[in-house]
């Protein structure tokens, strides 16, 4: 199983950390052991002063696919939640400047929570779609699918070109502005279309 991030995926996010837009999806990979699952807790690590936030639209691939056209990639997903993107910023920062990689700053263990996953069918309309993350009762972050640079057809079948797309597959579609930093006894609540889906702590 495969967790497939898209960085930079809405403009304003872009702004906030003073990036470009990209003119193609940015892709990275997290490992399986990044996940949590049912709202287990995450535990703040040792090697970062500043672990963020980012709340993402995830959705599951449901078919083996390879190269698939934009217009039929609609078929790959039926499943969709809300995850975090957590990261180092610091790390990330510090690698960046020195034009280094930085996956051990996004793809660390826990790093992707994940919430309950709900049939695509079940959503009127999945490129007009809002999401947000309450922190401690106060909302941190909204936004709506429809703000993404690369909506998730495109999303699908361009990583298809470089990876084979299996069965169980996560893809994290990016954050909108507004992310910031944890810590402990934090309490996150993310929405999808006004349904809570995520639900955990941090220690």
């Amino acid at each position: 199983m495969k967790i497939i991030c898209i960085g930079l995926n809405y403009r304003k996010h872009a702004e906030e950390l003073g990036r470009p837009v990209p003119a193609e999806p940015v892709v990275f990979l997290k490992p399986d052991s990044a996940l949590i699952k049912n709202n287990k807790p995450f535990f703040l690590p040792d090697f970062s002063a500043e672990i963020h936030y980012e709340v993402e639209v995830v959705i599951k691939i449901s078919r083996l696919g390879k190269s698939i056209s934009e217009k039929y990639a609609h078929r790959y997903y039926d499943e969709v939640t809300v995850g975090i993107d957590i990261t180092a910023r610091d790390l990330q920062s510090k690698l960046s400047a020195a034009g280094l990689s930085w996956e051990i700053s996004k793809c660390f263990d826990g790093a992707a929570p994940v919430g309950k996953f709900i049939p695509v069918s079940s959503i009127s309309n999945m490129n007009a779609l809002d999401f947000s993350l309450d922190i401690n009762g106060r909302t941190v972050q909204k936004g709506n699918t429809s703000d993404m640079i690369f909506g998730f057809d495109r999303i699908v079948s361009y990583v298809s070109q470089f990876f084979t797309l299996k069965t169980g597959d996560l893809i994290f579609t990016g954050t909108p502005p507004g992310v910031g930093p944890l810590k402990r006894n934090d309490n996150l609540v993310a929405y999808l279309g006004g349904e809570a889906l995520l639900d955990f702590s941090v220690k």
